[in-house]
């Protein structure tokens, strides 16, 4: 009687699927919860305040950097500018994320306030300033790639035209040569 009763109960789990089984120490958001949270958030300039919207609102500040033209920039740089934050680092911090999207000229000013204030960003938070920060450089250095070598294009043009010239004076002097010769 007991073993069928046994043999009962787990058919009748495995009929019903993981539903009725105890939840394991689920460790990962769910998609709505982190959507609730994000929305739960002020969402203006981001703090360093350890709660539950820190990395929803830097990573918002990302994204609207990323996506947002000049003009965005400009207002949120001055939004930045004005915002009461306790910490002047968190201040830097949303500068330097919204100049890095910003045009190549902004990107050395956004470099320098990461690396002048990325360590004082709390601990939760670094991670993802130092991949910005290192997304930033990689862009930096493609940038310093193409100037380099379009002044290295330009230069073989140079020479080119340069070489071209060389040939045409051979080629006339050559000419002129031919001629001499073939008149008595």
């Amino acid at each position: 009687m007991k073993t069928r009763l046994l043999l009962t109960c787990a058919a009748a789990l495995w009929l019903a699927g993981c539903e009725f089984l105890p939840e394991q120490g689920r460790t990962e958001a769910t998609e709505e919860e982190m959507v609730a949270v994000a929305t739960d958030c002020p969402g203006a300039v981001p703090t360093f305040e350890e709660d539950a919207c820190l990395l929803p609102e830097w990573i918002a500040l990302g994204l609207a950097s990323q996506r947002g033209d000049g003009d965005w920039r400009s207002a949120k740089l001055i939004e930045v500018e004005q915002a009461l934050i306790a910490r002047e680092d968190a201040r830097h911090l949303a500068r330097a994320i919204t100049l890095s999207w910003g045009s190549e000229r902004q990107w050395s000013q956004a470099a320098e306030l990461f690396e002048t204030h990325l360590r004082s960003a709390p601990e939760t938070l670094q991670p993802l300033l130092r991949y910005w920060r290192n997304e930033l450089e990689g862009r930096r250095a493609m940038a310093g790639q193409l100037s380099r070598s379009q002044s290295a294009l330009a230069a073989q043009r140079e020479e080119n035209e340069q070489l071209a010239e060389k040939l045409e004076a051979l080629t006339a002097i050559e000419q002129n040569i031919n001629l001499r010769q073939q008149s008595p």
